[in-house]
């Protein structure tokens, strides 16, 4: 499957309404019928919902879904509108770099140009991935992207709040660390679910605005809760 020639700019076009002043609301579609009328009603992207997609689909949420079906129903829902999409693809179907950059193709070639990848793995014993891990499947994306000329909107979400993983109080903490982790790694937003404290929420924005490691510019990840 080819990619389309338009995903350049669709890619920019989502990057771009990512503004401070302005934050971005994305409806989630979980078919082609509702991707149009999220976009009849005036959205300018749409997000695409892994559990909408599973359930429609007889599936349970959790990467219970294979690749393949997920990426179906993408391409569905892309192929129905103009406007820019983004795809939550759970932890991305694969546990190494290389899979998840098999994804990222995928993603493309589904005609999405945004990439929803979360932390969680939905084991007890191990309910988030390591993060030097995480960072290589972004980097391995944001590779994807690139080799096709086309800059994956990528979305990093950690589950630290969303899986209750550690104590309460350790958090706020773990949830800097991977954030900024993620966005070193590439990650243009970072996607903390659970947090229903506003002081957390202002906390976490101040911790992910730290000097990038790579120049001496204050580099700041788009935040989205």
């Amino acid at each position: 499957m080819g990619i389309s020639e338009d995903l350049p700019q669709k890619a920019e076009k989502l990057r771009a309404l990512h503004r401070r002043d302005r934050p971005l609301v994305l409806v989630n579609a979980w078919d082609a019928a509702t991707a149009r009328i999220f976009e009849k009603a005036g959205s300018a992207a749409i997000a695409t919902t892994s559990a909408g997609i599973a359930f429609a689909s007889g599936y349970p949420d959790g990467q219970k879904i294979s690749r393949e079906r997920m990426l179906e129903a993408v391409a569905r829902i892309c192929g129905a509108v103009s406007v820019p999409v983004t795809a939550d693809v759970e932890a991305g179907y694969g546990d190494t770099p290389g899979e998840i950059h098999r994804t990222a193709v995928g993603v493309l070639e589904a005609g999405a140009v945004g990439l929803n990848l979360e932390d969680g793995t939905g084991r007890s014993e191990a309910p988030l991935a390591d993060p030097a891990l995480q960072g290589e499947k972004i980097r391995a994306v944001v590779a994807a992207g690139r080799s096709h000329g086309v800059p994956i909107v990528l979305n990093a979400r950690t589950d630290v709040y969303l899986a209750r993983v550690g104590p309460e109080t350790g958090r706020l903490a773990e949830t800097i660390r991977r954030g900024r982790a993620y966005r070193d790694a590439g990650a243009d937003c970072v996607f903390i679910p659970g947090v229903t404290d506003p002081a957390i929420r202002i906390a976490s924005r101040r911790g992910l605005i730290v000097p990038s490691r790579s120049s001496r510019v204050r580099r700041r990840a788009r935040f989205i809760l």
